[in-house]
């Protein structure tokens, strides 16, 4: 049973040009013989799991994943639990308002400690903008001046920003242009740490779901949250952005996007990083957005992701 699961391993990561046993960077290293069939009844993650258990290695995991996910395996082997994921990911709204505070409390409430060690100096979590940077400081301000210059800022605006982290966005924008910010955030750490960062500036930290949200702004913002929204959810985020903007006022929208919809996100990444996550398709934007705003402009990053994470 254990060599035909192995067989049916080899066979499946076969286009992905990956080995089991193999001698190059991307190649894997089997240490438990139970890893083929476990990664064959359960998918990612059995896959993700067999790793934190140390059955498997691999010199280079970043070549490994990019060449299983352009080969598109996660799609030719699908265990059946993952077909009931995806069929509750159609029926049941994860992202609901009674679920709202999961991800703060599961991700971003583990502490402030790590993620000082791994973010810039203002604690910015989503990509920098890197064309003429060449550190994280450097490239998560480039990314700061960018959307503000989109935005049009002026001194006495008031601006919304959803999701705002740490706080370091909206203490950006109060320090370069004399604007009132409101940040709303479903992290208690996020909030205390928000409102000390702010203290002394025209900024408002509040511990709030976004669907709770009353008031005018000349501008909204939201950088690094709409992948926490989910799809059932993306047309009343539209909604709300739109009630709370002032009749000429701008809605800037930074998020990572999928190249196709989905409906459901990765078990794996859905146990251990980001609860009830998702990213969006240009499509499902596109299709949010009908009929409530006019896109100005869209830029794509490419790679920045890729440089701001190593």
């Amino acid at each position: 049973m254990r060599r035909k699961a192995r067989h049916k391993l080899e066979a499946l990561l076969a286009p992905a040009d990956v080995k089991v046993g193999g001698d190059r960077p991307w190649d894997i290293q089997v240490y438990n013989d139970e890893f083929c069939a476990r990664v064959l009844s359960e998918g990612s993650m059995g896959l993700g799991e067999s790793y934190m258990d140390g059955w498997w290695d691999c010199a280079k995991l970043d070549d490994f994943f990019y060449r299983i996910l352009r080969a598109g395996l996660h799609d030719k082997s699908k265990p059946w639990i993952e077909v009931f994921r995806a069929l509750k990911g159609r029926l049941v709204n994860l992202q609901r308002p009674s679920r709202a505070y999961q991800i703060g409390q599961h991700h971003y409430d583990m502490g402030n400690t790590l993620f000082k060690c791994m973010l810039d100096r203002r604690l910015i979590y989503s990509c920098g903008y890197w064309e003429n940077a060449t550190s994280l400081d450097e490239a998560q301000e480039a990314k700061l001046d960018l959307v503000c210059r989109k935005l049009r800022l002026q001194p006495g605006m008031r601006i919304l920003d959803i999701g705002c982290g740490w706080g370091g966005t909206a203490k950006f924008i109060a320090e370069k242009y004399q604007a009132e910010v409101v940040g709303i955030t479903v992290s208690e750490a996020q909030t205390r740490f928000g409102k000390e960062l702010c203290r002394g500036y025209a900024v408002d930290i509040r511990l709030q779901d976004y669907r709770s949200l009353r008031g005018k702004f000349d501008r909204v913002l939201s950088i690094g949250m709409f992948e926490h929204v989910g799809y059932k959810n993306y047309v009343s985020f539209m909604h709300k952005v739109k009630t709370c903007l002032k009749d000429d006022g701008l809605f800037l929208l930074h998020t990572i996007g999928g190249n196709r919809s989905v409906f459901h996100v990765d078990p794996w990444i859905q146990r251990y990083i980001f609860p009830n996550s998702m990213l969006p398709s240009s499509r499902q934007i596109c299709s949010a957005i009908k009929g409530l705003f006019v896109f100005e402009d869209w830029n794509n990053f490419g790679a920045n992701p890729v440089k701001t994470v190593i």
